[in-house]
């Protein structure tokens, strides 16, 4: 099975992007319209930071997990077989990183193909055997090769900022929307907080919708790169079987960081209700019928 351009892939990318700018446009047409310098300051210098988290997203996402970049002495093992799968993925060798944690999972950050990571943690290469490992790693890299990080990343931040003037609008606008705005008075700092809830919510769905098909993109794209499907739906299933056994406070400390993650921690009342992967089950039946299709059976 050779590596494939995943459109679907791509046209959900773009889709997803359009419909967010179209949205902020309108954001930022309400917010100038309704609120002063004030929350409007705000909201731009929040974007600032937001940019400096994008450009070194992945040493803010490596120091914010607790994982420690390491060498090849160190883990001989595991660099041997990122190297192995990316030069099969016709990528860069991305910096390799470890978290000492029982909590079995891996993922990838970095703004691009160039400036990437991929950690796993000591809890998972405990229990995987060495295909399996190698899956779950080719699956980190196929987010890579698909720039899933940076999408992703640029998507969030602009959820991020609706969020953020939905939840301190009161506080910064002090109830003083423009004079001159159509409302005026309290009521512009009521309309715009509406506008960013709504902004917020559609938002969310769409981030979502596309977190959950890039998996099923990341599954394949690691079928493609290990010629083993198996393995990786092996490996899901272990790591799904053993997050219920994670105590919860390992499951508290990283839950925030689901959508980057091979398999979700699910933790709290939204990690329930709005998931950033398909289920288990799902996953491992596509990448069965993979198999199927590889070996004609």
């Amino acid at each position: 099975m050779n590596w494939q351009a995943d459109w679907g892939l791509r046209v959900r990318m773009f889709v997803t992007m359009f419909l967010l700018f179209a949205l902020y446009i309108v954001f930022a047409g309400v917010l100038t319209a309704y609120l002063d310098a004030g929350l409007f300051g705000f909201a731009l210098l929040f974007g600032g930071f937001s940019l400096v988290q994008y450009y070194f997203s992945d040493t803010l996402t490596l120091k914010s997990m607790g994982a420690k970049t390491v060498s090849a002495d160190e883990y001989p093992q595991l660099h041997a077989s990122i190297e192995r799968l990316s030069q099969q993925a016709d990528l860069p060798k991305p910096k390799v990183a470890v978290v000492d944690s029982n909590v079995p999972n891996a993922f990838a950050t970095g703004r691009n193909q160039a400036n990437a990571a991929v950690c796993v943690t000591t809890g998972l290469m405990r229990m995987l055997e060495r295909d399996e490992l190698d899956g779950v790693l080719a699956h980190e890299l196929s987010h890579v090769k698909n720039r899933d990080m940076m999408v992703m990343t640029i998507a969030s931040f602009l959820s991020t900022i609706a969020f953020m003037i939905l939840r301190w609008g009161a506080f910064f606008g002090g109830g003083h929307g423009r004079g001159g705005g159509r409302e005026g008075g309290g009521g512009g700092i009521i309309v715009a907080i509406l506008v960013s809830l709504v902004v917020w919510i559609v938002s969310y769905l769409l981030i979502r919708a596309l977190s959950r098909y890039r998996e099923f993109a990341a599954d394949r794209g690691a079928a493609a790169i290990t010629g083993n499907p198996s393995a990786l739906a092996s490996a899901l299933l272990k790591i799904s079987g053993q997050m219920d056994k994670v105590p919860k406070e390992d499951l508290r400390e990283e839950a925030e960081m689901n959508a980057f993650f091979i398999i979700p921690i699910k933790s709290g009342i939204v990690g329930r209700l709005f998931s950033t992967h398909p289920s288990t089950d799902r996953r491992v039946e596509a990448l069965r019928e993979l198999e199927r299709e590889m070996t004609g059976l």
